[in-house]
């Protein structure tokens, strides 16, 4: 919960704006500010305070303890122009939590932690518990100091400046290891650990069995990723409370599925009880992985049998391909999605100039693996291979990368053995449509008339179909200097449907500096105005020119008989 703090009736505005974006995730305090904020600070994760940073300073310095503990607080000023995160950079997610502030009320972020000063991602924010020399490891990355990478399993880690050796070691691992001097673990959620128990366990026994098979095989308890059991235990409270305690979530699996789980010590009496031969190890291996700890007996107690089993796997890391578009070019259509996604990336792989316009969003340490036209294919299999080695990739395109752009070679390259994740972005029709005013108001198709990939035929077939169904058309790739008798071709078969006074939009680098568009006709369009930068919208028989501006009305028959301004 984010608690909000103000003084003065523009702080209360501002503070107000934010309650109603964020309902869910805000919580306002009233009152005298100094008991507001003491509330707060006792009470949520999170607190902005509309208020001067001396003025905070003041009221939370006798209220912090820990930083991997105390909220994460920023200030706005009166103006609303800077919102500053102030304390639990970090750790408090303060930092990003500025960047919000700063996006939903038109302020500029201030985040000045050393690491997010420069681009680094800090050793604490990576997603994963740390140990060791943070401070020391951070400072020699900030340095330049060479710091060398252990990668002791395959995690896909987010991008870091370090090399293969130095006096100084980021070193990724699950096993139960104290780190050396100038040295930071970094914990990744590994190991599933499979839990059964009998009704009633006590937590306590849960929680020794699953410490004592952990210690007993040499790993951390901190790159537990989940426990995992049967649906029949969802509810057991032993089980439930020991995920709890080791702040895990609880995954569980029907009896069914389980059942086809093969395992090394299948047993009768979990198939009387709960329908599955196996319940510890089929729970931890269900999802794949290497089993570390076979399934092992809680140590009795009075005489009494053992109530718990668990058994321990190591699940392999998933490699993350984000197929992320650009937009059209201007930075501001470049959607936050997108920006988070190549900032996470550790690998970016995409076409030369497209990396260009973003390579300044990139962190340092991302390895970029850019090639020039034509290498469509290329580009995909080697963003697919690098997230199966394990690696977290964006491949990036322009516009929307969904839309004649890298997602289609790219997922028809990729199996179920990475996670793929798709970014939308704003496509070339849509900014073009902007320009022209509302040229798809009602039904519209996107059709390239490159043959380079697909035969004139069929995409003559589709613009016929297109014209007679009287469609607005927007062509992409519509002419080149070795592809110009096309585009003609495809306006003279719009002209057999529609007449010579249809408006007609030509957009030629829409959003970018040299952006240039005509609204015409599809008599007077000529296709010498026409490049492979540029994109044509051709309207239906509804379309008109209304203000120097192409409209297609929605057609709706009930907007004939609706009030005015009701649609």
């Amino acid at each position: 919960m984010i608690g909000l703090i103000s003084a003065t009736a523009a702080g209360a505005a501002a503070r107000d704006r934010l309650a109603a974006a964020w309902p869910d995730r805000t919580r306002v305090y009233d009152g005298p500010v100094g008991d507001a904020v003491r509330s707060a600070f006792a009470e949520c994760g999170q607190l902005v305070c509309f208020l001067a940073t001396g003025a905070v300073v003041r009221l939370i310095a006798p209220l912090l303890g820990e930083k991997t503990a105390d909220p994460g607080v920023v200030c706005v000023d009166e103006g609303g122009r800077f919102a500053v995160s102030l304390v639990g950079g970090h750790a408090g997610g303060a930092n990003e939590l500025a960047r919000e502030v700063g996006e939903m009320l038109a302020a500029q972020p201030v985040v000045t932690t050393a690491t997010d000063s420069v681009g680094l991602s800090g050793l604490d924010t990576l997603g994963f518990p740390v140990e060791g020399s943070v401070a020391t490891v951070s400072r020699a990355l900030l340095d330049g100091e060479p710091v060398a990478l252990r990668t002791e399993l395959t995690w896909p880690l987010p991008p870091l400046p370090l090399a293969g050796q130095g006096a100084y070691t980021v070193r990724l691992t699950d096993r139960a290891v104290e780190a050396a001097e100038r040295e930071v673990l970094l914990r990744p959620p590994s190991l599933v650990v499979g839990v059964g128990a009998s009704k009633g366990a006590p937590v306590d026994e849960v929680l020794t069995l699953i410490e004592g098979a952990l210690r007993d095989a040499g790993l951390s308890p901190r790159s537990i990723a989940e426990l995992a059991t049967v649906d029949a235990k969802a509810e057991e409270p032993g089980i439930v409370e020991a995920a709890a305690r080791l702040g895990v979530p609880l995954v569980t699996y029907s009896a069914e599925e389980l059942a086809t789980v093969a395992v090394p010590n299948p047993s009768d009496a979990p198939l009387a009880a709960v329908g599955t031969p196996s319940v510890a190890e089929a729970a931890a291996l269900v999802r794949g992985g290497e089993l570390l700890v076979p399934k092992r007996k809680s140590a009795s107690e009075d005489g009494r049998p053992a109530m718990a089993t668990c058994a321990v796997v190591r699940r392999l890391a998933r490699g993350r391909l984000a197929v992320v578009g650009l937009g059209p070019g201007a930075r501001d259509l470049l959607t936050p999605r997108a920006k988070a996604e190549l900032r996470r990336a550790s690998v970016l792989v995409g076409l030369d100039q497209y990396v260009d316009q973003i390579r300044d969003l990139l962190r340092p340490g991302t390895r970029v693996l850019e090639s020039g036209l034509g290498a469509e294919e290329e580009r995909a299999r080697t963003a697919v291979a690098e997230a199966r080695a394990g690696h977290a990739v964006a491949l990036i395109g322009s516009g929307d990368a969904g839309v004649y752009a890298m997602a289609s070679p790219a997922l028809a390259e990729a199996s179920d053995d990475i996670d793929v994740i798709g970014v939308p972005g704003v496509t070339a029709a849509l900014a073009a449509g902007a320009i022209l005013g509302a040229p798809l108001g009602h039904d519209h198709v996107s059709i390239s008339l490159s043959d380079l990939h697909t035969p004139w035929e069929v995409i003559e077939r589709r613009v016929r179909a297109a014209a007679e169904a009287d469609i607005v058309v927007t062509f992409y790739n519509p002419r080149s200097r070795g592809r110009d008798w096309q585009l003609p071709k495809a306006l003279a078969i719009l002209a057999e449907h529609r007449e010579p006074t249809t408006p007609a939009g030509v957009v030629r680098n829409a959003s970018r500096p040299d952006e240039s568009s005509r609204v015409t006709t599809l008599g007077a369009l000529d296709p010498a105005w026409v490049d492979m930068m540029t994109v044509v919208t051709v309207g239906n028989t509804a379309t008109r020119n209304i203000a120097g501006r192409m409209v297609t009305p929605r057609g709706y028959r009930w907007q004939e008989s609706a009030p005015e301004g009701a649609e």
